[in-house]
């Protein structure tokens, strides 16, 4: 049950020495997250100041929204670490990707590699509207090709929310479970903060990521947590030292 009254911890409070973050959009220019590259030294050197020691970023890759590829993730990996070189003094920096699941994505994985946060663990994500109607097949075909899936903030997914029984099938077809961090001080509304205390009771995450697009996400990291499940989420950023 969340608690707004009794004392918690600021969720920045909660950061491990040496935690690794697996999910933020701080490359410049290639999706909604960081803008240009004052919008990636802010918020690579917040992310220092918070605790984190390694960063993997992860921009969307989607459709005809965010066509990103494994070449224009580097170059703007690259661009980050020749104009900002102070930062790999303070964080070490890696990118990866947040794969939306369509065809598009089972298109480009018939092509190319995709671009993991470690050996053949990949990051995916779903439509908040809606579950793809192959959603199941999709990570069928992801899996055949060798890949583990790391599911994003499942917790977001209303229409899970009502049909939990969902995330068990989730987990049997594969899936790894990471939870957004601002979810547990409420920043996505009350639903989402529940679904996210639920999942970790039931030991469905696996990895946590700060999922940091902007300013406002970091200063949300100066709230108190909201959910019970204290000791579950502090075992749950030591999980992501596996990314080390």
């Amino acid at each position: 049950m969340l608690s707004l009254f009794k004392t918690k911890p600021k969720l920045a409070e909660l950061i491990p020495n040496g935690y690794v973050d697996i999910h933020s959009h701080a490359l410049p220019g290639i999706d909604d997250g960081a803008k240009n590259m004052q919008d990636s030294d802010f918020l690579l050197t917040s992310m220092s100041s918070l605790g984190f020691s390694k960063v993997i970023t992860t921009p969307h890759t989607m459709g005809n929204v965010w066509s990103n590829t494994s070449e224009t993730i580097n170059n703007a990996l690259n661009d980050v670490k020749v104009n900002l070189s102070s930062i790999s003094e303070k964080v070490k920096l890696e990118a990866a990707s947040e794969y939306f699941l369509d065809e598009k994505l089972m298109e480009l994985v018939q092509q190319s590699k995709l671009l993991p946060l470690k050996e053949n663990y990949i990051l995916v994500e779903m439509s908040y509207l809606n579950a793809p109607m192959q959603l199941y097949d999709f990570l069928f075909e992801l899996q055949l090709k060798g890949y583990q899936l790391i599911l994003a903030h499942p917790e977001r997914y209303s229409f899970f929310h009502n049909r939990k029984k969902e995330y068990d099938k989730l987990k049997k077809a594969g899936c790894m479970f990471q939870l957004n961090l601002l979810a547990t001080v409420g920043y996505y509304g009350k639903d989402v903060a529940l679904v996210s205390d639920y999942l970790m009771k039931e030991g469905m995450y696996d990895f946590v990521g700060s999922d940091i697009h902007h300013q406002k996400h970091l200063q949300s990291f100066g709230g108190k947590i909201i959910v019970s499940q204290q000791k579950v989420l502090q075992q749950l950023l030591e999980n992501n030292k596996f990314f080390k």
